[in-house]
């Protein structure tokens, strides 16, 4: 891991995950507050969009819908009552914005919550320690 990518994960959220190494350090360090669900659910929702068939399509949302959704899911997300609704009412026709509104709460609840308290963590500080004597 480039020294310059540690120093960047702490410019911007989006500069974290954009480095796949970042995204790995990041679940880490999620998964110590027991929250790596949020960030599990927006790389769902980040390869959702990508998917062009719609069979694939549907049977992606149906998996997304059923970890990381649905009430009680496995892997709950925190989002609103109403947002939930909507993906529920969609959920039998998912078009490609389906999980839009959703992925955008959690990506503001790792922003404002989850990513200062990342760059606060010994897991990240240690790294830049490192990356900063190289």
């Amino acid at each position: 891991m480039a020294p310059v990518d540690v120093v960047a994960w702490g410019e911007s959220l989006d500069q974290l995950l954009e480095c796949e190494t970042g995204q790995l350090v990041f679940e880490d360090f999620l998964r110590t507050e027991y929250s790596e669900e949020n960030l599990l659910f927006w790389q769902a929702c980040e390869g959702y969009k990508k998917i062009t068939c719609e069979t694939e399509r549907m049977a992606a949302a149906k998996r997304i819908y059923a970890e990381f959704v649905q009430v009680d899911a496995l892997r709950q997300i925190n989002i609103d009552c109403v947002t939930r609704g909507e993906i529920s009412e969609n959920i039998s026709q998912p078009g490609p914005n389906c999980f839009d509104r959703a992925q955008r709460l959690i990506y503001g609840l790792m922003e404002n919550d989850c990513y200062p308290r990342f760059l606060k963590s010994e897991i990240y500080q240690a790294l830049l320690e490192q990356a900063e004597q190289q």
